[in-house]
């Protein structure tokens, strides 16, 4: 299967629930992307075709909590690298660092340990959704602060509208998916 029949794929496998979670939200479910092993496989595939092709040099990918452990493992195995987890603030044990970032309603903070990353490790940055870009910036930030240097942002979906890929730069965002 070629990479446009791939993105076919993808695009034909997530699902659309309108007034989800809120009025007037219309919510891209990747449920059935998870669910089916061609669509799951398709969307490594085109990740990893990526990532080889602009980055042969990557040190680790880092997921994001929690869709971004769906497809960073994967990644990560098929690339030969180690996985990082950025996790929700006191959900990792030992000695950590985090940053927190604004939410729509308050505020939140993501958190590595303190030892997963070395200064000067090449780092591709992976969740499902990249929406206005907060949770990104912040995962950005905390890598920065441990002298990671940050290759790419890789999101299974993009919701253009919102901007997100606007707040990262200059760090590149590759998204399979692209919805206003």
């Amino acid at each position: 299967m070629c990479d446009q029949e791939k993105e076919a794929l993808l695009y034909r496998s997530v699902r659309e629930f309108p007034d989800f979670p809120a009025p007037g939200v219309l919510f891209r479910d990747i449920t059935p992307v998870l669910k089916s092993p061609e669509a799951f496989t398709a969307s490594i595939d085109l990740f990893e075709g990526y990532v080889r092709k602009n980055f042969p040099q990557v040190d680790a990918i880092a997921g994001l909590d929690s869709r971004g452990f769906l497809f960073g493992p994967l990644l990560a195995q098929r690339l030969g690298i180690g996985f990082v987890l950025i996790r929700k603030k006191g959900k990792l044990p030992g000695p950590t660092e985090s940053v927190s970032y604004s939410l729509e309603y308050g505020k939140a903070e993501i958190e590595i340990q303190s030892d997963a990353v070395d200064p000067g490790q090449k780092i591709v940055i992976i969740d499902d959704l990249l929406a206005t870009g907060g949770t990104m910036k912040a995962a950005i930030e905390l890598l920065q602060c441990k002298n990671a240097e940050i290759l790419s942002c890789l999101v299974l979906i993009e919701l253009t509208s919102l901007k997100g890929a606007e707040k990262l730069q200059p760090h590149r965002v590759h998204s399979l998916l692209q919805y206003d």
